[in-house]
């Protein structure tokens, strides 16, 4: 049985990011540290963006930005500044590279491929199974979810952000690079939360890429009628499609963290860090790595990482009314954007408002809907 001092499952973003963390600090290097992923990622499967409002360790990295963002409803349509903040865009096999660069210059992180079939706490250890062997070690960081209990419980609502990305280049130029598309409700809700995504990096070159709150996957030809619907109404006839993407993301407040134990801790959208609200996850990812290798260097309990706090209940509040009634969620963000600053909305999404600054957004929301929410939870 192999043993080694970490055990890193899964080489995403949050298992990469741990593992890069831990290669930048010298409180790892005599240590031995293990990544299993049946697949070493070197394509551009995803793409991530967030806000920050200065340069950061992921900026030479960052292949677009925006100053300005556009957001559209029935209800509201602008185009907004949002100083001090600034939207970046990362592309999977940029980051992917930059990692995997840096840890080949560590000669105690070795990454392996292999199937891995599930993690198992033992008494004062833990252990990672796979199809070919058993690791042994004292730490497991597991970003794979091994099963669907957070799909058959029925406390918390679980819905997924699903989408279906192009990345399209026009012979014409078209596209006004200055600004995303945060959000354009303006697509046919069909009785859900359906909106476009875009991020126009040149003149000529921009992601679409058509989104859905819901509970339901759909057929992939459903995602890629709608796109080309969306451009044919744009006008935008001339173009080729140079890349696609898809995905899907839990979006529940069910509480990943509970299955940590005392030598295994499950990081990324398996540990619960994705935004519940949102889906958003790479900025959650930077900070969440960053605290969690600072709790582990201080020999803290793997059980007492997570903290439940007040946006939480938001979020869940939020994911109770759409999870009921799905359609709602291009007025409840349409009156957010109409009566908020979207700066103003960065922080509160980031997590990062007093509760002073939560009230201001609250106060201008749907109250009785959010009441009616808050109520069935309390009684």
């Amino acid at each position: 049985m192999d043993y080694y001092d970490y055990i890193i499952v899964g080489g995403g973003a949050s298992g990469l990011m741990s593992a890069y963390r831990m290669s930048k600090d010298v409180f790892f290097d005599d240590k031995s540290i293990l990544i299993l992923d049946k697949v070493k990622k070197n394509s551009n499967d995803r793409t991530w963006c967030y806000w920050a409002t200065k340069n950061d360790e992921w900026n030479d990295i960052s292949c677009a930005s925006w100053n300005d963002i556009i957001f559209k409803s029935d209800l509201y349509n602008a185009k907004e500044g949002i100083a001090p903040y600034q939207y970046r865009m990362i592309r999977s096999k940029d980051f992917y590279s930059k990692i995997f660069t840096h840890l080949e210059t560590k000669s105690n992180i070795t990454f392996q491929l292999a199937n891995v079939l599930n993690v198992e706490q033992r008494a004062d250890s833990a252990e990672v199974i796979t199809a070919d062997t058993i690791f042994k070690t004292k730490t497991i960081l597991n970003s794979i979810l091994f099963n669907d209990e957070y799909k058959k419980q029925t406390k918390y609502p679980v819905l997924q952000q699903h989408f279906v990305g192009f990345f399209i280049k026009t012979k014409k130029d078209s596209f006004n690079e200055s600004a995303a598309t945060f959000m354009d409700f303006t697509v046919s809700q069909k009785g859900n939360t359906r909106f476009m995504y875009i991020l126009p990096h040149a003149k000529n070159e921009a992601l679409f890429e058509y989104t859905l709150f819901s509970k339901d996957l759909l057929p992939y030809d459903h995602y890629k009628s709608e796109i080309e619907k969306y451009l044919k109404d744009k006008n935008i006839k001339d173009y080729e499609i140079v890349e696609k993407e898809q995905g899907s993301i839990p979006m529940t407040c069910y509480k990943f963290w509970k299955n940590n134990s005392k030598n295994i801790i499950h990081i990324g959208t398996a540990g619960g860090w994705s935004k519940a609200s949102t889906g958003f996850t790479f900025k959650n990812t930077t900070q969440k790595t960053a605290q969690l290798i600072q709790h582990i260097k201080e020999g803290k309990s793997l059980t007492k990482f997570h903290k439940i706090t007040k946006f939480w209940f938001y979020d869940l509040l939020l994911l109770d009314i759409l999870s009921q009634q799905n359609k709602l969620g291009a007025s409840i963000f349409g009156k957010m954007f109409q009566k908020n600053r979207a700066s103003q909305i960065l922080k509160f999404l980031d997590e990062e408002t007093s509760f002073v600054e939560d009230l201001k957004i609250q106060l201008k929301m749907p109250i009785g809907l959010f009441t009616k929410a808050l109520l069935k939870r309390i009684f």
